[in-house]
């Protein structure tokens, strides 16, 4: 199937059920809750998902070009090593705006993939939330997958489209590329990611994550499902990665002549080419698009995008004449078809490209040459790199990856010090600055010096405002002498609470850092106004406070337990603590199993029964190293450090709040555990009330199941065990009387046989009835090719093939031309074939073609 093919496969297959055809958008979404760019079909239509406006249609589907690169979903540092990663892509997307959900969004992702698109259904392994029973059911029961390839998984299968925003939970459908691309076992069950390649994701879209972490719900239950484009056509095409297919051949081909090289010679070399194509294909739409290069937000993604291509062209090839407008266009040439406002504006885009390979080839060629001698030392200094950057123009993220590639660190801590020296040189800004106006921390940190942090023992303080900042979103940041607020760090969210003076109040939405030692309160005017200079009063939402406290601390317990059960392996990778849930990520190997996770979960809370009291001190780095405390991932520490005693057992370098004893954080849940890349896994749990509603929730559900089967909650297990086991007896018994009657069939048919080789037409039937009696029919005396086809009460077209062992035919062999006038494809088993079509008005004709292929006449 080639690239056009499945794009108008995809888009007629949604209309023919009802969906509008709606364009692409643009990169740069609107929405101001949308992301820096659009990175998913669904962006365009936030306010419908959102109920902001109405939706103007009930179902659309839509072919929308997308570009992930900074933010949540950043693909960047996969390119060209990966086989399915792209900065830009394009999305396959059906919606729903409170219409269907997931009991028609999953058989339409089935019909679409088997019937229209060919894709073997034995071959689709399908993930869901591990708490979404509904989903799994509607693959299992209706669809008709078997339960060993659904598979539960965690935070992999609830999509956000960012830190906030609209998102639920998800069910993914992969398909198995066999043995040649890795182990077997199936997505998160031990498979490897290249073998079970991810085609589509379909998005129960039913909450909206706050800022604060919470999840209310939308308006209307909303299906949003997105089949990445590229990586669908690659299993279409059997390539070995997204660039062998032919939206990629042309540019990646384009890019090795310009620069004198076969593509698939050199490893490395086909790296390079790879992204210097991706990377064509991105900077030519976000041009198009209107975004310019610069060195802020969106023209500094794409001033990024270019300059990697170049830097791959002039260190890997060295090219130093103009060669990136040359691949431009042959991504105009690939893209243009669908893309006509490409193909107009053509010449500006390459203008701005050579303009900017231009410019940076100079700083390049003078840059390289000052970071060889650096590399060259084994190290990059902060002074070295702060000259590359303020001198000639060489981009620290570059350095870095340069220095990376070399296996060679960068000083960032001596970077950083020296660009902040340089912000201390530029002239003082006022204390109160209007919206819009020019904002400079680094003087406001020199003049009121570092804010006291007061929050450890008190939960209001009487301070002096310092200064306010205000901002274009009718919001405003406020600066105190000393605050009650903890600031958002090391992996704990920022307080909230109120501000007042003589003469306003504000209510503080969000507390951060705005430099290392500046914290920054970002509020909402409630009434009048607050000015520099007044005293006041910071007051922290208490109860929220005490929520945080309980989930930072029981992270402790749950990092001392899974070391206790893992191993002393178990490294934090990263964490959020917030009022709501913990979030811990960590080191480690393989899966957590039940056991080990039940054991993580009762040692913590037996540390919790024991209502050890937690202490936290400062003291000197040498000796919190001699207590063993714990120190993480990549965190730079003083000479005086702060360490919190989480009881006996636990001792870690900690600036976070906690709270004074153990038991006050109540029962510790775990809700979640799951793999969230290689080597790294990540456990979610909740404390306090949070985990006794959850508690009753759980049981409530078991109470609920209980009732429904009238059995006692106690019996439920055995209950369930013997309806599986009913259903299974009842499953064999339907297969047996199905098996029976494609036998009386299949010698019916077998007696009509010319040369041995049965072609027939059997409309009404599924694809499981119509192979089974293929199979039925090849194995009757005297029958050494079938050919079957169909259409389904669905719609559609299926066909199968089946031969005998000894005949010297190959099943799909037989079918592929046929297939090819259904307007599909499919296998190609050499003893049993299936294809899938969409066109049932050509099933005559191509049954005739597979008769010819036989040998037969007509």
């Amino acid at each position: 199937m080639r690239a056009e093919d499945l794009r108008r496969a995809w888009t007629t297959f949604f209309v023919e059920r009802g969906h509008v055809a709606v364009p692409s958008s643009g990169l740069i979404p609107h929405h101001p809750r949308a992301p820096l760019f659009t990175n998913a079909g669904m962006n365009q239509f936030l306010p419908y998902f959102l109920g902001e406006e109405p939706a103007p249609f009930a179902r659309a589907t839509s072919i929308q070009k997308c570009v992930r690169v900074k933010g949540k979903h950043d693909d960047i540092e996969n390119i060209g090593r990966s086989t399915r990663h792209l900065t830009f892509f394009e999305m396959l997307g059906n919606f729903s705006f409170g219409d269907y959900f997931k009991e028609l969004a999953i058989p339409l992702a089935w019909e679409l993939s088997t019937d229209v698109l060919g894709l073997e259904g034995d071959r689709i392994w399908v993930t869901v939330h591990e708490t979404d029973d509904e989903a799994e059911a509607i693959w299992h029961e209706t669809v008709g997958v078997p339960l060993d390839r659904i598979h539960r998984l965690g935070a992999d299968n609830f999509w956000e489209m960012g830190e906030t925003g609209p998102c639920g939970p998800s069910s993914e459908l992969y398909y198995d590329r066999g043995e040649r691309f890795g182990r077997s076992g199936g997505p998160g069950g031990g498979g490897d990611e290249e073998r079970y390649a991810e085609f589509w994701n379909l998005v129960f879209m039913q909450y909206d994550r706050q800022p604060d972490g919470s999840l209310p719900e939308l308006p209307r239950k909303n299906i949003d499902t997105g089949a990445g484009y590229e990586r669908l056509l690659s299993i279409l095409q059997d390539t070995d990665s997204v660039f062998d297919t032919d939206l990629f051949v042309p540019i990646v081909g384009r890019a090795a002549r310009e620069v004198h090289r076969r593509y698939g010679e050199d490893e490395e070399s086909d790296v390079s080419l790879r992204i210097i194509a991706d990377h064509a294909r991105t900077m030519a739409f976000l041009i198009n698009d209107g975004v310019v290069p610069s060195n802020e937000d969106r023209g500094y993604v794409l001033r990024r995008i270019i300059r990697r291509a170049v830097r791959h062209a002039y260190s890997r090839f060295d090219v130093e004449r103009e060669l990136l407008p040359r691949v431009v266009d042959a991504v105009v040439e690939v893209m243009g078809p669908w893309y006509p406002d490409l193909v107009r504006n053509a010449d500006h885009v390459k203008e701005v490209v050579a303009r900017e390979e231009h410019r940076f080839q100079a700083t390049i060629r003078t840059g390289l040459r000052q970071l060889e001698d650096e590399l060259a030392g084994g190290r990059v200094t902060g002074d070295a790199a702060f000259k590359l950057h303020d001198t000639f123009g060489f981009p620290i993220d570059l350095t870095r990856e340069l220095a990376a590639e070399r296996g060679v660190d960068v000083d960032m801590a001596g970077f950083e010090s020296s660009m902040a020296e340089q912000r201390t040189r530029a002239k003082a800004a006022s204390m109160k600055v209007p919206a819009g106006g020019d904002v400079d921390y680094r003087d406001l940190l020199d003049e009121a010096g570092p804010t006291e942090f007061t929050g450890y023992t008190e939960l209001e303080s009487k301070a002096k405002v310092v200064g306010v900042i205000e901002r274009d979103d009718d919001t405003i940041e406020v600066f105190l002498d000393r605050t009650p607020f903890y600031a958002e760090g090391g992996g704990q969210i920022g307080d909230t609470g109120t501000i007042t003076t003589d003469t306003g109040a504000v209510e503080v939405i969000d507390t951060t850092y705005a430099l290392p030692g500046l914290h920054r309160h970002l509020a909402r005017p409630t009434d009048g106004s607050i000015e520099p200079g007044q005293d006041a009063t910071a007051t922290v939402d208490a109860v929220r406070r005490d929520a945080i406290r309980r989930n930072h601390t029981g992270t402790h317990l749950l990092h001392w337990a899974l070391r206790e059960v893992l191993g002393t392996h178990v490294k934090q990778a990263g964490s959020y603590v917030g009022p709501d849930r913990l979030r811990f990520d960590f080191s480690h190997h393989a899966a957590v199993s039940a056991e080990e996770l039940a054991r993580v979960e009762q040692l913590a809370n037996e540390r919790v029964i024991a209502n050890e009291p937690v202490r936290a001190f400062e003291t000197s780095m040498d000796e919190a190293q001699r207590l063993g405390a714990m120190m993480f991932f990549g965190d730079k520490y003083g000479d005086f450090v702060r360490v919190v005693e989480s009881g006996s057992r636990s001792t870690e370098l900690c600036g976070g709040t906690h709270v004074n004893a153990l038991g006050m954080i109540g029962p510790i849940k775990i809700v979640s555990e799951g793999s969230i890349g290689s080597n790294l896994r990540r456990i979610e749990a909740l404390t306090g009330a949070a985990s006794l509603e959850h508690v009753r929730e759980e049981e409530d559900t078991l109470s609920r199941a209980a009732t429904l089967l009238r059995v006692k909650p106690d019996e439920l297990v055995a209950r369930v065990e013997r309806e599986i086991e009913s259903r299974r007896a009842l499953e064999d018994e339907l297969k047996s009387l199905r098996r029976k009657l494609a036998g009386g069939e299949a010698s019916e048919l077998a007696s009509v046989a010319v040369d041995g080789v049965v072609v027939a037409r059997r409309d009404g039937t599924t694809r499981d009835e119509l192979r089974d009696l293929a199979v039925s029919l090849r194995d009757q005396p005297g029958v050494r090719a079938v050919v079957l086809g169909g259409e389904p009460d669905g719609g559609g077209v299926v066909l199968v093939a089946a031969v005998a062992r000894d005949s010297g035919l190959v099943a799909s062999d037989l079918i592929v031309d046929a297939a090819k006038l259904v307007g599909g494809g499919g296998g190609k088993n050499p003893d049993l074939a299936m294809a899938g079509g969409r066109d049932p008005s050509k099933l005559d004709a191509a049954l005739d073609t597979a008769r010819r292929a036989a040998g037969v006449s007509q």
